[in-house]
């Protein structure tokens, strides 16, 4: 029963303002899939079918309701230069490995590791985003005269000022139609959606990727699918989260990660390339009162809707429109408030959100970038815990170390190199005791340097007394220490 009644609300909780939305969020995504082909050398059919497609079914298998999953910039980048060297067939066999490996990452409980990026990462990813999205704008401009120019700044011009008028209408929406407009009545020289490729009024079909199945071609598609898998449930999952901010509500990330690899799966078989969620859609559907799944439904059925009757329409649009799209969406994308935490917050979180950003863009994986910030916070994060104090006293001929810290392989030289023997036996000491109630042993690398100070103090006659260690660094220490197991040797002998 309470399984029936999350369902009845996910469904039919707010259904007006849901199907309002998504009509509101479909009209927006259509520059967005339009663009988004383009920039992969497709057809705008590609981007359109999977907008609606994975649109439609996340809102069944997805686990955060009223979240928007389509065609998006951080899935087109990856696959840049497979569908140059290979083609389409080849991208959908990649979309479609890359929706069994979500599956199987969203069985693993996947959504769990999200805890180990950190936010400075999480920003350089959105921030590359951003810059890999105006910079894959730039080859349109080739060839072109100034009426391309003149087109974009335009729209950008319509998408910025529009919204101070009325926010009932997507800007970016207005932007399309009022320069395709003007370039339909005053027949300027421009290149339109129709010079990239045909729109037609048809529904998708099921097909089988034509490729051959050898081991080779798996081997060029498997790298593409983990970028694919890896990129796309980061923002989807991200998405998640700030859709869960805005609404006060829980979501399931291990649900959505297998949802978003069903939707993957589903519009690779149906000719549509791989998408994710979208951060910019999401937090409109939501600002426009969504909040059940029917709200995402209602966007992938509206957007397949305009397809079947508006096919020829969508193919007069210049392409300078879109590119003026793209380029609010690069702006409006980017974290601007990043570049003052540059001067006021640590600056390890910013150096991780540079290093985050250059591995992203000079790569043009954001996969990569991802995993290159994490790396680098990792590292840092294991700097700034391997200092270790020791705090010496002396009782007549008993020396007394506090140890304070984390022991760990980062810490261990400093650890050994704190205790002076040979100052101890001038000072006339006899007795030594470590006190560890203010550390705690994590590898076998911090038993190894106890072996260390315990055999120094051995080569001069003091068995060193360690006190105080909590349960898990004693059962590691009684595990793996070899002072223990030479000292169980002697007392045998």
């Amino acid at each position: 029963m309470e399984k029936l009644n999350t369902l009845k609300q996910d469904w039919l909780g707010n259904p007006r303002a849901d199907v309002m939305a998504g009509i509101v969020v479909a009209l927006a995504l259509i520059p967005e899939a339009i663009a988004f082909s383009l920039i992969a050398g497709l057809n705008p059919m590609v981007g359109l079918y999977a907008s609606f497609i994975i649109a439609m079914v996340i809102s069944i298998t997805g686990g955060r309701p009223a979240m928007i999953s389509a065609a998006t910039g951080a899935m087109v980048l990856l696959v840049v230069d497979l569908v140059k060297d290979y083609g389409l067939q080849y991208l959908l066999a990649a979309g479609i490995l890359a929706g069994l490996i979500q599956i199987v990452l969203g069985l693993l409980g996947i959504a769990r590791l999200m805890k180990f990026i950190p936010r400075a990462v999480m920003v350089g990813f959105v921030n590359a985003l951003a810059i890999l999205i105006f910079q894959a704008q730039l080859p349109q401009f080739e060839g072109e005269t100034w009426i391309m120019w003149a087109i974009v700044a335009a729209s950008l011009a319509i998408i910025l000022i529009f919204p101070r008028i009325t926010s009932a209408i997507p800007a970016p929406l207005v932007a399309i139609v009022a320069m395709t407009l003007l370039v339909f009545f005053m027949g300027l020289e421009t290149k339109t959606i129709g010079d990239m490729g045909t729109i037609t009024a048809t529904l998708p079909m099921f097909l089988l990727p034509d490729i051959p199945l050898t081991f080779e071609t798996l081997m060029i598609i498997l790298p593409y699918s983990l970028s694919l898998a890896f990129v796309g449930l980061i923002e989807s999952l991200l998405t998640a989260q700030i859709v869960d901010d805005m609404t006060g509500t829980d979501s399931d990330k291990n649900r959505e990660s297998k949802g978003q690899g069903v939707a993957n799966i589903i519009a690779g078989f149906f000719g549509a390339m791989p998408g994710c969620a979208m951060i910019g859609q999401s937090v409109i559907n939501v600002s426009s009162g969504a909040r059940g799944r029917l709200s995402t439904f209602t966007a992938g059925l509206a957007l397949l809707i305009m397809i079947m009757t508006m096919s020829d329409i969508l193919m007069l649009i210049p392409v300078g429109a879109l590119v003026g799209v793209m380029f609010f969406v690069s702006y409006a994308t980017f974290d601007w408030g990043s570049l003052k935490t540059l001067k006021t917050g640590q600056k390890t979180d910013s150096l991780v959100m540079i290093t985050t950003v250059l591995a992203t863009v000079l790569t043009h994986d954001l996969s990569i970038g991802v995993i290159i910030g994490i790396v680098t916070a990792a590292v840092i994060f294991a700097a700034k815990i391997s200092r270790v104090d020791l705090r010496r006293r002396q009782d007549d001929q008993h020396a007394h170390y506090e140890v304070n810290g984390q022991l760990f392989f980062a810490s261990t030289s400093d650890f050994v190199n704190q205790f002076e023997v040979d100052e101890d036996i001038d000072a006339g000491v006899k007795e030594v005791s470590i006190d560890f109630a203010n550390t705690h042993l994590w590898d076998d690398s911090a038993i190894g340097a106890i072996d260390k100070v315990v055999f120094k103090y051995r080569s001069v006659g003091i068995e060193p007394n360690l006190m105080n260690l909590n349960k898990d660094s004693e059962k590691l220490l009684n595990t793996l220490a070899l002072h223990l197991r030479q000292h169980e040797a002697n007392v045998g002998h």
